[in-house]
């Protein structure tokens, strides 16, 4: 019988020293509660309560990771896009997650979608493509701010994918093909204007200078005859010429001049 009671009181000495006794390893710390009042935070190393009295809750605050699913967005510029991101924080106020708010995680994971939302569709679909860095930069000013008052730190947002719908790519690149249209009509029309430019400055050239323009006279003739075609060549003076239009183009150059 004797033994009986010490086996009793051993057991109970046991079931004592478990509940009182806690490790919490270098991560974590432990928000206790006296009578349902929470009295402090506790950790690393062992930690002693008093049972059945004082309960605790372990929180890790390492980093963690939050991966926001994908976000129907439109954009500034009535673009659909879809776009996910993924959310780096850590708990630096145990106490507050806790007692603030009843599950942080699901709270920061909420708060990260309306967030994105928001900030990425007050800009143009440019801005998201060529910008990301400082939209990611811009989501994690705004969680960090709201989130502070859970105890919780927001180190880092990454949007990792910005995708656009079928039909809009199409668009966008029948878009982007006819600017390069647009483009390339107006380079070559100055392209033109310049030609011309030059074309009418030798002419007014060849026009006060006879020896230029008879050299060009025996090059055009030099021209037609490597040709293999079958042409028949007439020289004609250049005085003839002249009465045909090179008088014309001297006055011309002198008006302009």
């Amino acid at each position: 019988m004797q033994y009986g009671i010490i086996a009793f009181l051993a057991l109970l000495t046991l079931i004592f020293l478990a509940a009182a006794i806690r490790i919490l390893r270098e991560y974590e710390r432990g928000v206790v509660y006296t009578l349902g009042r929470y009295t402090g935070m506790k950790g690393p190393g062992l930690i002693i309560l008093i049972p059945f009295v004082q309960q605790m809750i372990i929180v890790d605050t390492r980093v963690r990771t939050i991966d926001v699913p994908s976000q129907d967005i439109i954009s500034k510029d009535n673009v659909s896009v879809k776009v996910n991101a993924v959310i780096y924080f850590r708990v630096v106020a145990p106490q507050n997650a806790i007692n603030e708010v009843a599950d942080f995680m699901r709270a920061t994971s909420e708060l990260s979608q309306t967030t994105l939302r928001a900030v990425l569709g007050k800009h143009d679909l440019d801005d998201m493509l060529s910008n990301r860095d400082k939209l990611s930069s811009d989501v994690r000013e705004i969680l960090d701010t709201q989130t502070d008052a859970w105890g919780i730190k927001v180190a880092n947002v990454e949007i990792k994918h910005v995708d656009i719908d079928v039909s809009m790519i199409r668009a966008i690149a029948k878009q982007a093909e006819a600017e390069r249209e647009r483009r390339a009509k107006i380079i070559h029309a100055e392209g033109e204007a310049q030609a011309a430019e030059k074309l009418v400055e030798a002419s007014v050239t060849l026009a006060r200078e006879p020896g230029a323009m008879q050299l060009r006279y025996l090059n055009a003739f030099q021209t037609i005859a490597n040709d293999k075609t079958q042409t028949i060549i007439l020289p004609l003076p250049m005085d003839i010429l002249k009465k045909f239009g090179v008088d014309q183009i001297t006055t011309t150059g002198k008006k302009s001049a």
